[in-house]
């Protein structure tokens, strides 16, 4: 029987996408318009991991993520024949942000498609950054939908397409944060931890740091329903995924770009794949100097981190915004030793803090759901209270689902734990009472259908 775990070793053969002086000449150009972002020292952090943690807070940028730098890096870049025949481009909302704002301050028109699941806050910023020069179109499901519209476009108007992550100058742009980091600490760091959507930020900021600090690891970072940068370097080259999860908006990318790729597979790194899911863990390739990691993390946990922020520092992250910090509090690193995590977005619609707040519950153990074949018959829900939840348990949420029959009837009851170790006991009561109870388990088709 063959190992499970398949370790892959030659990620070294390709050449570089762009290079460290591209992206110096990135930071010159856009100077003029966008600021540094800052790199906080994070007290928590630092304290939770045992090294000297910094987040560097593109969340405080201009339009709230880093976006805005590889947009206008290629927008300020174009010809004048290019710029009069304006651009296109298509994003799941903050990328779009940073055309939108590069469009209006060159006075460039342009039109900018996004999924219909981008969240509202983000499609009002847009218009709000691209004022009367963008034209904002919603098409699609996901990302990739969009991105099909956008290049139905540029093949029938002429425009120029500006990709959110598959090009040479968007990338380099995004290069710019590791130059900004590199400066603000005065030297170079331990490791570097970058969210990986289509792959951009981390072929920028990868690039940069293998020619200006090669010493430093890189950790790149997916979200569980989206992890299309591992399955390439896997596979060898890019791959479409067949289903991805769209709730990181921000990184819900089914098939990461050509130029990622090409920069990834240069850094002569390891990925180690289980079963169908490819992975790199922290256990399996212990930190060391230079080295380069994929790994990802849950979306459950990646809400927590979200609520954590938030709680702890006051930083309004968006999922992808939340996921360096999610991987850091997953994975050991050298105590003392210098890490950075980059706050990728802040763009998180407050609409959506229900839903955040109910997966980071099943993440943690504490919310359970649960079918409840009530006996039709007075008491029977005072019975249920009294002898089957525990007393630091709560209902939070009952929903009547229809009778069965004469005798009994189903309903749905969600149920928060006072702690993550009271399921068990709580199974042994339902098990002992009278009443029939079902769990649903996440995950299952009861499970999303009923919640």
């Amino acid at each position: 029987m063959s190992n499970p775990l398949e370790v892959l070793d030659d990620l070294s053969t390709s050449r570089p996408a762009l290079t460290a002086d591209e992206i110096d000449a990135a930071a010159k150009r856009i100077s003029d318009i966008i600021d540094p972002t800052p790199l906080q020292f994070s007290p928590r952090l630092s304290k939770l991991t045992g090294a000297r943690v910094y987040l560097k807070r593109e969340d405080l940028s201009a339009v709230r993520s880093y976006k805005l730098r590889g947009a206008y890096n290629l927008i300020v870049q174009l010809t004048p024949d290019e710029r009069a025949a304006g651009v296109v481009a298509a994003s799941a909302g903050n990328h779009a942000q940073g055309v939108a704002f590069a469009c209006h301050a060159m006075g460039i028109t342009g039109r900018i498609y996004v999924p219909t699941t981008t969240p509202r806050q983000k499609r009002d910023r847009i218009r709000v950054h691209g004022g009367e020069f963008v034209e904002l179109i919603a098409i699609g499901e996901t990302y990739d939908a969009a991105a099909a519209a956008a290049a139905a476009d540029v093949e029938r108007t002429g425009a120029t397409m500006v990709p959110p992550f598959d090009d040479a100058r968007t990338a380099a742009g995004q290069g710019t944060i590791a130059a900004e980091i590199l400066a603000q600490l005065g030297g170079a760091p331990d490791l570097v931890v970058i969210p990986v959507g289509g792959g951009g930020c981390l072929a920028g900021i990868g690039t940069y740091l293998r020619e200006r600090a090669p010493g430093t690891g890189i950790l790149g970072v997916e979200p569980t329903g989206a992890a299309s940068m591992t399955a390439a370097l896997v596979a060898g080259g890019p791959v479409t995924l067949p289903s991805i999860d769209p709730f990181v908006d921000g990184a819900a990318v089914r098939r990461i770009g050509e130029v990622p790729y090409r920069a990834a597979a240069g850094f002569g790194g390891r990925v180690v794949s289980h079963a169908s899911l490819p992975l790199l863990t922290a256990t399996e390739s212990p930190e060391g100097a230079g080295s380069f990691r994929m790994m990802h993390v849950d979306e459950g946990a990646i809400c927590t981190t979200m609520l954590d922020l938030y709680q702890s520092e006051g930083i309004i992250a968006e999922p992808a915004g939340a996921l360096a910090v999610t991987a850091l509090c997953e994975i050991e690193v050298e105590p003392e030793s210098t890490v950075v995590c980059l706050v990728s977005g802040g763009n998180n619609d407050v609409s959506r803090y229900g839903e955040i707040i109910e997966r980071s519950l099943v993440h943690r153990g504490l919310k359970h759901y649960f079918l409840v074949d009530f006996p039709q018959e007075p008491g029977a829900l005072r019975r249920f209270l009294d002898e089957v939840l525990g007393p630091d348990d709560d209902v939070t949420l009952f929903e009547y689902v229809k009778r069965n029959n004469r005798e009994t009837g189903a309903a749905l009851v969600g149920i928060e734990l006072g702690a993550r170790d009271g399921l068990g006991p709580l199974l042994d009561r339902m098990t002992a009472s009278p009443i029939r109870c079902e769990r649903l388990d996440p995950g299952s088709p009861a499970y999303r259908y009923l919640t």
